[in-house]
């Protein structure tokens, strides 16, 4: 029997001077959302796409290192995802990395819609090789952020490693929720990022979670999630 659930789904654009981004997010995964910009069919990322029965992800945003945190991220949250960006490179990575988890946080807001029947609190720590991360997360609609990720590093790839735990930050402001991410240990810095990315997917997965018998309730003391 087919899910009456509704389909948590969105599709945007976002354009400014600095950046061009299109973006198709379905939290549950399987197909992109038919309103989905026609751009985003043309995405060719042979490092960052990929495609199954119950996911699709397709990333370009001009700078590999991020592809591959997005990547992760949508990977493991279990989201369809594709998202294209034309940014302002030449200057530095500062607004295609911020605008691109922006974007995101905006779908998933709109993806999410009515914060009711879903567990809400979402945690995991996930391991790469001798990294370890740690991520906790909260639909509150109150966004607030706390990132600890200790890279050393100035550059991982052609993505500052200052923009790494800001892109988690401009994620948390967009889509209106509270994160702490932490990276416990790791000597490696691609490891330390990567594995906080794939920590927030796995707690967003558990936080976004429909819990049954709970259709219709907010999972709140106030009542309501709204503000």
């Amino acid at each position: 029997m087919a899910s009456s659930a509704p389909v948590r789904a969105a599709a945007l654009a976002r354009d400014t001077k600095e950046t061009s981004i299109q973006i198709a997010l379905s939290i549950d995964g399987g197909p992109l959302p038919k309103d989905a910009d026609p751009r985003l069919h043309d995405i060719t990322s042979p490092h960052a796409s990929q495609s199954s029965p119950s996911q699709v992800i397709a990333i370009n945003t001009g700078i590999g290192f991020l592809d591959h945190m997005l990547h992760a991220l949508a990977k493991h949250a279990g989201w369809s995802m594709a998202l294209n960006c034309k940014g302002d490179t030449y200057i530095d990575d500062h607004h295609t990395a911020e605008d691109c988890c922006i974007a995101i946080g905006d779908a998933f807001a709109k993806a999410l819609g009515s914060l009711t029947g879903v567990a809400r609190f979402g945690y995991a720590y996930c391991p790469l090789d001798e990294a370890l991360s740690r991520a906790v997360v909260d639909l509150s609609n109150r966004p607030y952020s706390v990132v600890d990720l200790g890279l050393k590093r100035e550059f991982l790839g052609k993505l500052s490693t200052e923009m790494i735990p800001h892109c988690l930050q401009s994620f948390a402001q967009a889509a209106r929720v509270t994160l702490h991410v932490d990276c416990l240990r790791g000597d490696n810095d691609h490891h330390r990022a990567e594995s906080a990315f794939k920590a927030l997917a796995v707690a967003i997965r558990m936080a976004t979670t429909r819990v049954a018998g709970k259709e219709g309730e907010v999972p709140s003391t106030k009542g309501t999630l709204s503000a």
